[in-house]
């Protein structure tokens, strides 16, 4: 039979019928398994250990009302399906299917051989509905029970900063400005087939052409084809603006069905980003450069940003900024996603202190790389009760400063900090941090979080061994 996941002793006495932590423990069928099936072995075994119990429960309560809805699928399952989808890199469908289709996941995820696996629209709308707030809840919560058990080590911790790209083709004016006029003209053609009486040209044969001649006049990489690509991004942003004005009259009407409210609402938010990209593309053609800290990348990942880290294969990406802080062990202690590409600096002092307010204790020892300095950042740290920072000092060095760096526990701290490099290959090549798959910022912190979280179980049983 399956194990039964310890009840929460803080929760009502009664459990909620939406939200089910507990789903049925088993049936008589696997009763007729062969003994070795019907145990779990190897890091499932270990993870599942981990998983059983009841504090993780608590962050789901706040996100399904007590007595209304549609019952829940058991958190207990949905827990190690998420595992298992940035364990082993898998979509929501593929995952469903594998599960499905084997003996030891089916245990692993508390499903019955009789019963049937969670729909994969069921587990995504139950991730997007719950957002970042659960999973920093439940990675939280899992630090916290391993650090009472003595397995997290606090005295060293290294951070580096990495880019997480969005889920987009790379961004060009012309390629924007060409999406927004095809979108428009299908979101008024739909409006058409609705009922709604709207006057508008689709404009996606004109513009798709203005784009492909694009391709063409770069392929002679001579200074008259760039000016030629200048003069169609203008009469691309000349369509777009066409196609916004014929919107904005679309708009104007209130009409009472909720679904054509809904469509006019996402014309709206199309409508407005479009505007950006006119805007950024005449900037472009003028000569002169879109800020890009507020440039738009993509209609739909408005919080993507171009983001330069310096490396030679992709000087530029597009997507958010993530910083993570590791110990020894590799588990990771705290992480975050930003938009833009805000200083390391500023990054690195909430990180110290959040991490001291929820273990308890701050670190003896902060190393990370030049990036991080500024005349303020060991005082800071100090502050924070952190008693040694190992920071490299950008610019000229004194005569003092220079002894200090030059000391062999400055330099250890220094080689050991180039492991957390190490550590963000990891997390791109193992645990799906390479591309968020959720849209927005919200989207991306979710997805992050939820490869750490499985990173940090596995690395846990790895020290418990």
């Amino acid at each position: 039979m399956f194990g039964t996941m310890a009840s929460d002793p803080s929760g009502p006495r009664v459990e909620a019928i939406v939200l089910r932590t507990v789903g049925p423990q088993g049936s008589l069928f696997e009763l007729l398994l062969p003994a070795g099936m019907r145990v779990l072995s190897g890091e499932l075994a270990d993870v599942d250990a981990l998983l059983d119990d009841g504090r993780f429960f608590r962050p789901f309560r706040g996100f399904f009302d007590p007595s209304e809805g549609r019952p829940s699928i058991p958190i207990e399952t949905y827990l190690r399906l998420m595992f298992l989808k940035f364990r082993f890199d898998l979509g929501y469908g593929r995952l469903c299917v594998y599960v499905g289709d084997s003996l030891s996941w089916r245990r692993f995820c508390r499903i019955g051989l009789e019963a049937s696996v969670p729909d994969e629209s069921t587990i995504r709308k139950i991730t997007r509905r719950c957002g970042p707030e659960l999973i920093d809840a439940l990675n939280a919560q899992l630090l916290a029970a391993a650090h009472q058990r003595g397995e997290v080590e606090v005295e060293r911790v290294r951070a580096d900063t990495t880019v997480v790209e969005a889920d987009i083709r790379y961004p060009t004016d012309s390629g924007l400005l060409t999406s927004a006029i095809c979108r428009i003209g299908s979101r008024l053609g739909r409006l058409a087939t609705a009922g709604v009486k709207v006057s508008f040209v689709d404009r996606t044969t004109t513009a798709r052409a203005h784009q492909h001649s694009i391709g063409v006049w770069l392929r002679r990489r001579s200074d008259e084809a760039k000016a030629e690509v200048l003069a169609i991004t203008g009469a691309l942003a000349d369509l777009a603006e066409m196609s916004v004005a014929e919107a904005a009259k679309a708009l104007q009407r209130r009409p009472r069905r909720r679904r054509v409210r809904r469509m006019l609402d996402e014309l709206a938010e199309l409508v407005e980003r479009t505007n950006q990209v006119i805007a950024q593309a005449r900037t472009r053609v003028q000569g002169d450069q879109p800020d890009g800290a507020t440039r738009l990348v993509s209609l739909h990942e408005p919080d993507a940003r171009p983001i330069r880290k310096g490396r030679l294969g992709k000087p530029v990406e597009f997507g958010y900024k993530a910083q993570v802080i590791d110990n020894p062990d590799g588990i990771i202690l705290a992480h975050s996603v930003h938009i833009g590409n805000p200083s390391d600096t500023e990054l690195l002092r909430p990180a110290i202190e959040r991490l001291s307010a929820h273990l308890g204790v701050a670190p003896s020892l902060v190393t990370a790389d030049r990036g991080y300095w500024d005349p303020a950042i060991e005082a800071d740290l100090t502050t924070a009760g952190v008693a040694t920072v190992v920071i490299p000092r950008t610019g000229r060095s004194s005569q003092a400063r220079s002894a200090i760096e030059h000391t062999d526990e400055f330099i250890d701290a220094i080689k050991w900090r180039t492991g957390c490099e190490g550590r963000v290959s990891h997390l791109k090549r193992d645990w799906a941090w390479r591309r968020t798959r959720l849209r927005g910022h919200a989207g991306a912190r979710t997805w992050c979080a939820h490869g750490v979280f499985a990173h940090n179980l596995v690395k846990l049983t790895q020290l418990q061994k």
